[in-house]
């Protein structure tokens, strides 16, 4: 009698026109559930994190950005910062804050030393770097090879805008670049540091960046996120491939 009845429970968790195991399919959507709310507190927990951190940072580097603002002014004259449209989570748009460390005509500093020197055309196209830039000042060199013109991203993270770990955030002609990987870098925020500034950064290719970019979206976690933090201080020191 058991027997019949376990065929019965059996046949009635089978379907026979569809050939789907109901009971697996149930089991299925319950494990999707669980990653769906799994993610929905990893990204509260991060956002926390994100916010808590931010303001710590704004606070404890309040004096150093004082001074910043003060040198940049006697050395540069104003703007002080500049806001460059990025490319931030599910493709919105967002104003992202550095201090100023390329003159102040960049783009057609730009424009006419690459027309001065068609060598630095593929450089540019493969990076959307050049490792002897004649836009970025004397003073701005310091502030990028020490990262310290990318302190006022701070306050994105503070909007929401970024995160303290993520992709680095893109301009729109970076799109094509990403390729069928883009739909990875507009799930998370961008951040402040991530996978590739741990990895190389510039020394690396732009390929190795969009790879890193979709492994870190791809296995995120707050334990992941504490430990590329916590390995960004030394990389940073070292200076490696950061012009």
């Amino acid at each position: 009698m058991r027997e019949v009845d376990l065929k019965i429970d059996l046949n009635r968790n089978f379907d026979r026109r569809t050939g789907i195991n109901r009971s697996s399919e149930g089991f299925t959507r319950s494990a999707k559930l669980s990653r769906g709310i799994g993610r929905t507190l990893s990204g509260w927990i991060k956002r926390g994190l994100d916010f808590v951190l931010a303001s710590l940072g704004l606070i404890l580097l309040s004096p150093m950005i004082a001074m910043v603002v003060v040198v940049l002014l006697v050395a540069q004259g104003r703007p002080i910062f500049i806001s460059q449209k990025r490319i931030g989570k599910d493709g919105v748009l967002f104003p992202c804050l550095k201090f100023r460390s390329m003159v102040n005509n960049a783009s057609e500093a730009l424009a006419l030393h690459l027309a001065s020197n068609p060598h630095l055309r593929a450089e540019w196209n493969a990076t959307r770097k050049l490792q002897d830039d004649p836009r970025v000042t004397p003073l701005g060199r310091f502030l990028r090879k020490s990262s310290v013109d990318e302190i006022p991203q701070l306050l994105n993270v503070l909007c929401g805008q970024m995160s303290l770990v993520g992709p680095r955030p893109i301009v729109a002609g970076e799109v094509e670049l990403y390729g069928p990987h883009f739909g990875h870098y507009t799930m998370v925020r961008p951040g402040m540091t991530g996978l590739w500034q741990i990895s190389g950064r510039s020394d690396t290719s732009y390929g190795t960046r969009v790879d890193l970019d979709v492994q870190y979206v791809s296995e995120r976690s707050t334990w992941g996120d504490i430990v590329i933090m916590l390995k960004t201080i030394p990389a940073v020191l070292q200076t490696r491939g950061s012009y």
